[in-house]
């Protein structure tokens, strides 16, 4: 048992290491770098998509997409208007430092602001591992129920910011929205949280606001 704990322990050392490395490229780059995260189908690719169009021109984005296969998050991001890079981790359930390290290695960061990491879809191993953003957002939606806080705490607590998507479906889907925000301030008081609907627009002005502030920061 002393070895595993190790072994781990080792693992996330190197990939500190290496997100500080990353976080030191993006600051002398002038690059402000956000992680989001979520569950698959909570719709972090579609909200990626809304804030590619309302930020561009103004800012110019690139995307990092994680997934295990394939090309499609990177290609959505891309018809966006964002310059975009896949990493497939060939069925690892989370990016790592190193893998951010080398997807900036194909990149001209020079004419980067604001770069967004789609993280792989899942709600366990990604709180774990620093990739070196300077900001980490989690994005919930409604389908996915309102236990989820008190299921997956790990990744509540680690959180800059909360996206709650899929709002128009609140009148269709049992949702407890008071339960859900009470666990919600249990692991991470304060959490600046947005609820929003990627498909009506509803609530996108703030979470846009939110990213100019902290991209300009």
């Amino acid at each position: 048992m002393t070895r595993n704990i190790l072994v781990v322990e080792k693992i996330l050392s190197a990939n500190d290491r290496i997100a500080a490395e990353n976080r030191a490229i993006f600051d002398a780059s002038g690059i402000k770098a956000f992680n989001l995260m979520a569950s698959p189908g909570a719709g972090k690719t579609s909200l990626i998509e809304q804030t590619i169009k309302r930020l561009l021109p103004t800012l110019n984005l690139a995307v990092i997409d994680g997934d295990i296969a394939t090309n499609i998050d990177a290609d959505r991001a891309a018809a966006a208007g964002a310059i975009a890079v896949q990493i497939n981790t060939g069925g690892e359930c989370h990016l790592d430092a190193i893998m951010i390290n080398s997807a900036l290695k194909q990149m001209n960061l020079q004419d980067i602001e604001v770069i967004i990491v789609e993280n792989v879809g899942n709600l366990v191993c990604p709180a774990s591992f620093q990739l070196g953003t300077h900001k980490s957002v989690l994005i919930a939606s409604i389908p996915e129920g309102d236990d989820k806080p008190y299921k997956y705490p790990g990744m509540y607590r680690g959180v800059d910011a909360l996206v709650i998507n899929k709002i128009d479906l609140l009148p269709y889907v049992p949702f407890n929205m008071e339960y859900f925000r009470k666990g919600v301030e249990i692991l991470n008081p304060g959490l600046e949280t947005f609820p929003l609907s990627c498909k009506t627009g509803e609530g996108l002005d703030s979470w846009i606001q939110w990213i100019k502030i902290h991209a300009q920061a």
